[in-house]
């Protein structure tokens, strides 16, 4: 509990949680798996649960405490409503923590959980009355999302708190997909196979477990981040650019899908050796370069590209249950910065699309500001450009449940 809460602290100050993690990991190299998986999971659950336990909080507690005590009531609160059977285990777990790190406080923590206890009730009124603890979101975000899906509002939240499903990629050149699929059920790993290809298990495990990874047979990646590959579709011999490509993955599947001269750009040279590492595992090879898309006289020869994927940078609003930081750190007023960068990316990888080609815009957002109402002002801005329909559809919004994440794609076509 100590380090999960811990985590959770570092996000209320505004820290990443996936670099404070990994750098824990570092600091605890000799922890079982099952500690690392326990820790992550409680430090991921009490940051979906976004409202729920400030909701409770604010009645019991008079002035906010210090980012370290106020994450361990989280994950204390977060807890209980996990293993309410273990009730007095966490109370415990809980003033142990506090003692270990603020001792002075111990007693303060030991009073607002044991109060917790005696008013059940009230805590389930008080976490009922208040918007951002029904729906584990902020006030502004829960009012995007159901401005931009009014029919699906509540279910795409509620995939929001949910734990995210695991899916696998096939490596089509070193492995076939019924086979593997075979491979992994044999493991006592079962999937089933979705219609575009993703294999999607039915349960996440660590990576480690899987049989073929090492190898380059298979990946782990989002069923709803493969589809990029499919609607994008190109053709052996062709020249294609991975604008915004880290960590790798969906260049990998143009790869896998079509003897293509590929292109990957990333703008951070860390990312850049994660690309680069991906397709060394998986047999494959591209030209990788550290550069920002932007800036297309920095990197550009010249020579347009058939294809293009602009898998730009987001909110990353629809897989928030990935990164459940997102909700705590994210602004209203960063989905317009955003929305910005998304039209600055957009209008200097066209001048590099050859006449006839195709773009695939593409985010993992649930906010319109992102995706719809962006392609309607990019058509405004360039007259060559028309939208292709995808399945009869003018662009593709997969919404977050239990099969993938969210994502918004929009093909786009330049005049020939």
């Amino acid at each position: 509990m100590l380090q999960a809460a811990q985590l959770v602290a570092g996000v209320l100050e505004g820290g990443n949680l996936t670099d404070a993690y990994e750098k824990l990991l570092k600091a605890q190299p000799d922890w079982a798996d099952a500690t690392r998986g326990a820790v992550r999971d409680l430090a991921w659950s009490t940051l979906r649960d976004y409202g729920r336990g400030d909701a409770v909080l604010g009645h019991l507690v008079p002035k906010l405490p210090p980012p370290f005590i106020h994450g361990l009531l989280l994950v204390a609160l977060c807890r209980l409503a996990q293993r309410p059977e273990q009730a007095h285990t966490v109370v415990d777990q809980a003033v142990n923590a506090a003692a270990a790190l603020m001792p002075g406080l111990k007693g303060m923590v030991n009073g607002v959980l044991r109060n917790v206890l005696r008013q059940a009730e009230a805590v389930r009124g008080w976490q009922a009355e208040d918007e951002e603890s029904r729906y584990a979101h902020p006030r502004w975000w829960i009012a995007e999302v159901r401005a931009a899906h009014p029919q699906d509002w509540e279910a795409v939240l509620a995939a929001g708190g949910s734990h995210p499903p695991m899916s696998l990629r096939i490596n089509r050149r070193r492995a076939a997909v019924e086979g593997e699929a075979a491979q992994l059920a044999a493991a006592g790993l079962p999937g089933r196979l979705l219609e575009h290809g993703a294999l999607l298990l039915e349960r996440p495990v660590a990576v480690g477990r899987l049989p073929g990874y090492a190898e380059g047979r298979l990946s782990v990646q989002d069923a709803g981040a493969q589809w990029a590959a499919r609607l994008l579709a190109p053709r052996a011999g062709e020249r294609v650019l991975d604008a915004c490509a880290a960590p790798g993955g969906k260049a990998a599947h143009l790869l896998e899908s079509a003897d293509i001269d590929l292109l990957a750009l990333e703008l951070e040279p860390q990312r850049t050796a994660r690309i680069q590492a991906n397709l060394e595992r998986l047999g494959l090879r591209a030209r990788v370069k550290t550069a920002d898309c932007r800036d297309v006289d920095g990197w550009w020869d010249g020579r347009p590209f058939d294809r293009i994927l602009a898998d730009v940078p987001c909110s990353a609003s629809g897989v928030v249950r990935r990164h459940p930081d997102i909700k705590w750190l994210r602004r209203k007023e960063d989905i317009t910065a955003f929305a910005e960068q998304q039209a600055a990316i957009l209008d200097a990888l066209w001048r590099t699309l050859a006449p006839g080609g195709t773009m695939l815009y593409v985010t993992c957002s649930v906010f319109d500001a992102e995706n719809g109402a962006q392609v309607e002002r990019f058509l405004a801005r360039h007259m060559d450009a028309e939208r292709l329909p995808i399945d009869g559809r003018p662009a593709f919004q997969l919404l977050p449940n239990a099969e993938h994440d969210g994502f918004y794609y929009a093909l786009l076509r330049k005049s020939a």
